[in-house]
């Protein structure tokens, strides 16, 4: 009997942009591989990442046979949709008649297109297709934040006269028809996958069924956790911050809570990890400004891969993910739980799902610079703290065994599924 075959789809390729999404689709799609699956990772990409190639839109990334990326710079991003269909399409059923594939996992419909689950029904008709959910595209058209252009707000759901009040260039039957295509291609879909409840929620809240959503958290992969800095009674009170520097993740947040500590004459130190790449100028400079105000506490130590975590994490006490939005599970969360690493988190979305408050971490209100602050005082100067809910901190799953849930969640017959069986 031949391997069962999956073929995993992201909208891009960890190796040249190492997000959250790209991350957890090349873990699953490496645990596949692993447990017996013959796997074929499709990354797509666009001219940020990548120059066309004339007669082709599949390039390779670098010398894997099994990782390719297709090319899809022609895109709709408010319609998530394809432009370049006469381009794209041939090549993309070329690749599924020659692999031909027992599931398809998609993990984004960016660049590859709201049309893509419903040409793989087309054809592979009997293929089992999965949809990955890692955040709220489908549903917001302003960059799947689900947050109001207006104001800032956190949203909670759309309708077309309320995404229309954020972008009043597009009316409001304009919003109505995107809505209406995603749902009659993502009709083509036989199960979903989410990382939390709370995201689950907003898609039934949507109109995806509940029963075709199944809630399976993301992994880790093994490796060996890092020990905690200097000896159990130290003063805890390094922080870490891991992540892109942008508006959503609340740094401004962050960096005027280390503004107030530091006036407090508090002793901490806050380690900042990440970049502020593709930001607009003002946010730039309103970033310059306020690490200027906190030098004296604040080290930024740029940007950094995934292989740097464990020694960066090793230097920290506590990981901080002061996010504004809906964060549905943030692979810093995952990573700190991972080493033992208590987490100070916005009380909102999967974050509040992923740190139980007073157990594993501390809440703090999305957005509230005082309030972060105030947090942030209380783990710095209180040791014991510290101890209790780092030895509350459980490790997430391994990569293996979350990748065993998603078989059972693929509803394939046992006898396709190799040797993968929860560990």
């Amino acid at each position: 009997m031949t391997n069962p075959r999956i073929l995993v789809v992201a909208h891009n390729h960890p190796a040249f942009h190492p997000g959250g999404t790209e991350i957890v689709a090349h873990d699953l799609f490496q645990a596949y591989k692993r447990a017996g699956w013959d796997a074929l990772f499709l990354a797509a990409t666009n001219q940020v990442h990548r120059e066309a190639r004339p007669g082709t839109s599949f390039q390779a990334v670098g010398d894997a046979a099994d990782e390719i990326v297709l090319w899809a710079g022609h895109f709709d991003r408010f319609a998530l949709s394809q432009i370049d269909l006469h381009g794209v399409v041939p090549d993309l059923v070329a690749l599924l008649e020659e692999f031909r594939p027992d599931v398809v996992e998609i993990h984004h419909l960016l660049l590859v297109g709201a049309e893509f689950p419903a040409l793989v029904r087309r054809v592979l008709p009997n293929a089992r297709i999965v949809f990955m959910l890692h955040d709220y595209y489908p549903i917001c058209a302003n960059e799947g934040l689900m947050i109001r252009t207006r104001d800032h707000s956190r949203c909670l759901e759309a309708s077309p006269d309320r995404c229309h009040a954020c972008f009043p260039e597009m009316s409001a039957a304009n919003f109505r028809l995107r809505e209406i295509n995603i749902k009659s291609h993502l009709a083509a879909v036989d199960t979903f996958i989410s990382p939390s409840h709370f995201l689950k929620d907003r898609y039934v809240d949507w109109g995806i069924p509940a029963d075709r959503i199944a809630v399976i958290e993301n992994g880790h992969p093994v490796e060996d956790p890092v020990p905690h800095r200097g000896p159990p009674h130290v003063t805890r009170n390094v922080f870490g911050y891991f992540g892109n520097l942008n508006p959503w993740k609340g740094v401004n947040v962050l960096l005027d809570a280390c503004r107030e500590l530091a006036a407090g004459d508090v002793d901490f130190e806050l380690r900042m990890h990440g970049a502020a790449l593709f930001q607009s100028d003002g946010f730039t400079a309103d970033l310059e400004a306020k690490f200027a105000d906190v030098r004296d506490n604040v080290r930024r130590l740029g940007q950094y891969s995934r292989s740097d975590v464990p020694d960066l994490m090793s230097a920290v006490d506590w990981v901080i993910v002061p996010s504004v939005w809906w964060e549905n599970a943030p692979l810093t969360i995952g990573e700190a739980r991972f080493h033992g690493r208590p987490i100070i988190a916005s009380g909102i979305g999967g974050m509040a799902e992923l740190v139980d408050d007073e157990r594993n971490g501390i809440h703090a209100l999305p957005g509230d610079a005082h309030d972060l602050a105030r947090v942030m005082r209380r783990c710095a100067e209180d040791p014991a703290l510290w101890r209790r809910l780092a030895a509350a901190t459980t490790r997430p799953p391994s990569t293996d065994q979350v990748a065993a849930q998603h078989v059972a969640a693929f509803g394939i017959r046992p006898a396709r599924v190799g040797a993968l069986v929860a560990a």
